[in-house]
């Protein structure tokens, strides 16, 4: 609280000495390093909230152990840490005020449809991708935990996938095609960045993924949804290269008309 009423005092010293106002944000750039000398001095800043009821309670407790599953079972960096625990924060506190502290364990698919609505009309497909991510981490701690009676995490990579789906843009067919593969598959980003179009077999419908950690190879049946998905947006990239729209794609013209013409063909 003081550290907001100090830099309300700077805004107002400053303009007054600039004799005009400050932008809006402003306040961010000596705020930064403020926060960061009170976490060199007090270990944590921001300084832990204090429950104020049940269901804060229960966040808090799950959080904290959830924070110390990350770091110690998944060895996850503290950057990385601090973005699960802030979706877990925003989910808990979702539902907990939403349900009380008793509707945790009875979450159910349409509590995450509606949780991700909110989150899909404020984020970036890409954004979108690693929030429901991480909504998949903690739901499968919750899960293994036996805080809540049913595995969800599944439905997540559904619910975002519908909404991808709907994005007719190239980014967006990319996006869906790359949340099929993800879904299907499970794969790793780095293994989806490195696939090529060569590493699809249209005739045989298997795909070659290089595994990122080992570099071996392991061939994959082509399922139907994610070959429909690749071949739309390849189509999609072809037509938009004639027309010179499209900027950067993962394949060549040549590539693309090719993939096109053996997908379709292999389908008939």
């Amino acid at each position: 609280m003081w550290v907001a009423r100090y830099l309300c005092h700077a805004v107002a010293l400053l303009q007054k000495r600039r004799g005009r106002n400050l932008g809006k944000r402003w306040h961010e750039i000596p705020q930064a390093g403020i926060h960061a000398l009170l976490r060199l001095v007090q270990d944590q800043w921001p300084p832990a909230p204090k429950a104020t009821c049940a269901a804060d309670a229960l966040r808090f407790a799950i959080c904290n152990e959830y924070e110390t599953w990350l770091r110690e079972e998944r060895s996850l960096s503290r950057a990385s840490i601090d973005a699960f625990l802030w979706e877990a924060r925003h989910f808990l506190g979702w539902q907990l005020e939403r349900c009380g502290a008793e509707g945790l364990v009875e979450v159910s698919f349409g509590d995450i449809d509606c949780y991700m609505d909110v989150r899909a009309s404020k984020l970036t497909p890409g954004s979108l991708k690693r929030a429901a991510a991480r909504l998949r981490s903690l739901l499968r701690y919750l899960h293994r935990t036996r805080l809540i009676g049913t595995d969800l995490s599944p439905h997540v990579a559904a619910v975002v996938l519908v909404s991808a789906s709907m994005d007719k843009t190239p980014a967006g067919l990319r996006d869906h095609a790359i949340l099929q593969l993800l879904a299907t598959y499970r794969l790793r980003s780095r293994e989806i960045h490195n696939m090529r179009i060569e590493d699809i077999d249209w005739w045989t419908e298997a795909i070659r993924v290089r595994h990122s950690k080992t570099q071996a190879y392991t061939f994959l049946p082509l399922t139907e949804p994610v070959r429909e998905a690749i071949l739309v947006y390849l189509r999609r990239t072809a037509r938009d290269r004639c027309q010179g729209t499209l900027r950067s794609h993962a394949c060549t013209p040549s590539q693309a008309r090719q993939a096109i013409q053996h997908g379709s063909t292999a389908a008939t």
